[in-house]
């Protein structure tokens, strides 16, 4: 499927406009502190842009990124301007005609922002190991709707594990079906490469994830795709499509399910751009300055990452009250004895 996607993106996309369904389209009001980034990239650069909006989680200065699929390198040009002069981007992709204008621009965007803290680097994102990326060097990886173009996915999630620092952060938005894709749709080249034939069924991703350390995925948010080809929405049958945005933090010490210690945390308001409240997934919306009661693994994904700052932290891991109520898990058992029934 490589060669398909490089035809396909080098050659066959000559702008956004080309794309036949909404998988790659981003329908959200612009948020304001984007504006000014977005207006410090050259056009040529926007105009070859196939994402789903910038994708990049809060609080990224002086951090070293890796954004996987960089294209033409407009979330990279975005996301140097975020980490600022003493942090790093690196993008990595595979596709020479996109490469070729992310680099032809690179000095243009240093005089533009007075610094110049981007690299750009051929390669497979499922091969990630052969091009020399130190381990445990990255504080975010992110990438914008391009895993489902890869053939090995799981090759993939494991050199982001390994890339990642410890308390560090994979952000980013994908293509996800609800079953599992049939042949006939991933193996035609047009639906792979409207990112919908290598979409992987969503549940099949979450243990995925599992598999490589990621033991608690969060889901930002989604939406339902639109194919707005008639011929190809009818290759795809009944499957539906969503585009998501999931964060998956390198913590080790994170449980199978949300466990109940009694913790809680006070959101202090300090992030930029987020004064009354933090979004943390689409289930943990804290409000600055209330009381938020917590389960193990969301205090540890705001105590040991980047996060902390920003954040009061009540409690510890001292007494185990069970399972977290309301987190999808509950007591298999009835609470009391049926009214005759032998106690053994």
């Amino acid at each position: 499927m490589h060669d398909v996607v490089q035809d396909y993106y080098g050659k066959q996309l000559q702008s956004s406009a080309d794309l036949k369904t909404t998988a790659c389209c981003d329908f959200t009001a612009m948020p304001e502190w984007l504006k000014p980034v977005l207006a410090n990239i050259h056009a040529e650069v926007l105009s070859r842009y196939y994402g789903c909006g910038l994708v990049c989680p809060p609080l990224l200065e002086d951090c070293r990124v890796l954004d996987l699929g960089s294209g033409s390198g407009r979330d990279v040009y975005a996301l140097a301007q975020l980490v600022g002069p003493n942090g790093e981007v690196v993008g990595v992709d595979m596709t020479d005609e996109q490469l070729a204008i992310a680099i032809e621009y690179q000095n243009y965007h240093s005089e533009k922002f007075g610094f110049d803290n981007v690299r750009f680097l051929k390669g497979y994102i499922e091969k990630l190991d052969e091009l020399d990326l130190e381990p445990a060097s990255f504080d975010v990886v992110v990438s914008n709707c391009v895993i489902n173009l890869s053939p090995d996915k799981d090759a993939v999630i494991k050199s982001i594990k390994r890339l990642l620092k410890p308390g560090g952060e994979f952000y980013f938005s994908d293509v996800y079906a609800d079953r599992r894709v049939p042949e006939a749709v991933k193996n035609d080249p047009v639906l792979y490469g409207e990112c919908l034939g290598g979409a992987l069924y969503w549940n099949d991703f979450i243990q995925l994830a599992k598999r490589h350390g990621f033991t608690d995925s969060r889901l930002v948010e989604d939406r339902p795709l639109e194919i707005t080809d008639p011929v190809l929405a009818a290759r795809c049958g009944n499957i539906k499509f969503f585009s998501a945005t999931y964060r998956l933090f390198n913590l080790d010490d994170l449980e199978s399910d949300c466990e109940d210690y009694g913790q809680a945390v006070i959101y202090r308001g300090s992030i930029a751009d987020s004064p009354d409240s933090f979004v943390l997934d689409k289930h943990h919306d804290i409000q600055a300055g209330k009381v938020f009661p917590v389960c193990g693994n969301t205090w540890r994904m705001l105590h040991d990452t980047r996060l902390a700052p920003h954040f009061e932290f009540i409690g510890n891991f001292s007494r185990h009250y069970g399972i977290f109520e309301g987190c999808g898990v509950a007591l298999p058992f009835d609470n009391g004895l049926i009214d005759g029934a032998p106690c053994c």
